[in-house]
């Protein structure tokens, strides 16, 4: 049995995410005579799903390092207040190039502080998370900004979520792209295996030559480029943003890529999973929607999930690594 769960857990990390799928999937359903599985609400849930899971995607190439970036949340919000500030003054186009650039820049901003001057990932973007929240709340002075309908007809902006690519939103195909992208990355070429090798030990990836503080930075990159994606995607989607948007989401990253069977101390990633995990989480949240619970519990929830799937990371692996 121990070799058995060694081997699920070193080879399938998602395995658990799979069940943990199909089985709320089958509550949720029958708890809403089917409500929850029907198109209308499938639809809604694929396009936060995506949303969420690229976000996720970053969220987990910086754990996979043995890191953490807190700062999704403000990145993410940033991303969306650039994206539709700029569009009705520059065009859709540059507007997110602009919005790419801005995650960007908050990804130098934490690589440097932690992979160049050393100070730990949690200190760094959690006073990078509260920076650019503020910048967010000062930005828009209690308004919000909207996709004016010049905007909303741009071909870009439909292409970034603003409009359906067949019956799903182009999120949906988004997140299928990056997805491949990544894994292509990470599975099939030498810097997937720089990025896990300094994530299960750096010190001895340091003495056989990796690069460390080079993976580390440009993870919190790619890491920062992806939440400003995604709030591009989101804010398209709904049309407009306010100093709020993206608050909390950086919780709901983390909770995504560990549910999905990505280790918090680094040296295991799954992106199949992270994507199952950004399902389990807005599906749970689709769920409570349906029901008539008030949002404010969804962080309740989320909290719980956070701790869970923690615990029962460290305790599955500790089980079956054990000699």
């Amino acid at each position: 049995m121990r070799q058995f769960l060694r081997r699920l857990v070193r080879k399938h990390p998602e395995a658990g995410t799979i069940t943990l799928v199909v089985l709320i999937s089958l509550l949720f359903t029958g708890l809403t005579q089917g409500l929850w599985l029907s198109v209308g609400n499938l639809q809604s849930l694929s396009q936060l799903t995506a949303v969420l899971a690229i976000m996720s995607f970053g969220e987990a190439m910086v754990i996979a390092t043995g890191e953490i970036d807190i700062s999704v949340g403000s990145t993410f919000g940033i991303g969306a207040l650039v994206f539709l500030g700029l569009a009705p003054i520059l065009g859709s186009g540059p507007a997110l190039i602009a919005a790419l650039l801005s995650g960007f820049l908050i990804g130098i901003l934490n690589g440097i502080f932690v992979a160049l001057v050393g100070i730990p990932s949690l200190i760094v973007t959690l006073g990078t998370l509260f920076l650019f929240q503020g910048v967010a709340y000062a930005a828009t002075s209690g308004f919000s900004f909207a996709a004016t309908d010049t905007v909303r007809k741009e071909f870009i902006y439909n292409s970034v979520g603003g409009g359906n690519l067949g019956s799903l939103n182009g999120a949906v195909w988004w997140v299928a792209a990056i997805l491949m992208v990544l894994h292509l990355v990470v599975f099939e070429t030498p810097v997937g295996n720089r990025i896990l090798a300094v994530g299960g030990d750096a010190a001895s990836s340091y003495s056989r030559g990796v690069n460390v503080g080079r993976i580390k930075f440009g993870m919190f990159l790619v890491s920062g480029l992806l939440a400003s994606f995604a709030g591009v995607l989101d804010a398209a989607y709904i049309g407009y943003a306010d100093g709020s948007f993206g608050a909390s989401m950086e919780l709901s990253a983390i909770a995504a890529a560990v549910l999905g069977g990505c280790h918090l101390t680094g040296g295991r990633i799954s992106l199949l999973g992270t994507l199952l995990g950004a399902f389990v989480l807005r599906g749970i949240q689709s769920f409570l929607i349906i029901l008539g619970v008030q949002p404010q519990w969804y962080i309740l929830v989320l909290g719980l999930i956070v701790v869970f799937a923690s615990l029962t990371d460290r305790t599955l692996t500790r089980l079956a690594l054990r000699r």
